[in-house]
């Protein structure tokens, strides 16, 4: 599917045109699913939810709130809607099992989707990703783009509309920041 096609279809599922969203769904699945499978790979190997259902989870939380005026938004929408699904999953998982052990992960500088990735405290992540928002957003939404959706750099730089230098910069500097926000929820 081409930019130009995503965006007249983004608009028209904006306005509320269901079939655009369906059309918009069946276009952009395979990215979608990419996305979970990356998200996945995080998380334990005793991990019930599969990439296909949280794909289908996060269908079905975009499809109320439908108002994309880009692809950035969209993507970066269907990353924030992944990162809730799996921090719902995580608490709900944590409430049956107090006292589950997670294995200490830093964030490394970059995110190989394809590599063996260890477990990471999802709901860690999440609550210093939230204290990262309230103080740079575009941090913490490159954050979102990088680990939930699986982007890279340059793929990243280009939902925000950033350069890709920019970008790196925000990388390292978000990487540290929640690194040393992680350590201390940790210690407390």
């Amino acid at each position: 599917m081409t930019n130009g096609e995503l965006t007249q279809l983004l608009a028209a599922a904006g306005s509320g045109d269901r079939l655009a969203f369906d059309r918009l769904y069946k276009g952009v699945y395979a990215e979608l699913r990419r996305m979970a499978q990356a998200s996945m790979r995080r998380e334990g190997s005793g991990h019930t939810l599969q990439p296909t259902a949280l794909v289908n989870e996060a269908y079905l939380r975009l499809a109320s709130e439908a108002s994309w005026k880009s692809r950035a938004q969209f993507f970066g929408a269907a990353a924030l809607a992944m990162r809730r699904i799996l921090v719902d999953y995580a608490r709900r998982r944590l409430t049956r099992k107090r006292g589950a052990g997670f294995e200490r992960v830093t964030l490394t500088p970059e995110v190989d989707v394809a590599a063996e990735v260890p477990v990471i405290d999802v709901l860690l992540l999440d609550e210093a990703l939230t204290q990262l928002s309230a103080e740079r957003p575009r941090h913490a939404e490159l954050v979102s783009l990088r680990f939930f959706a699986g982007m890279n750099i340059e793929e990243a730089a280009q939902a925000l509309e950033i350069s890709p230098a920019t970008a790196k910069r925000d990388w390292v500097f978000a990487r540290a920041w929640l690194q040393e926000r992680i350590e201390a929820q940790r210690s407390e």
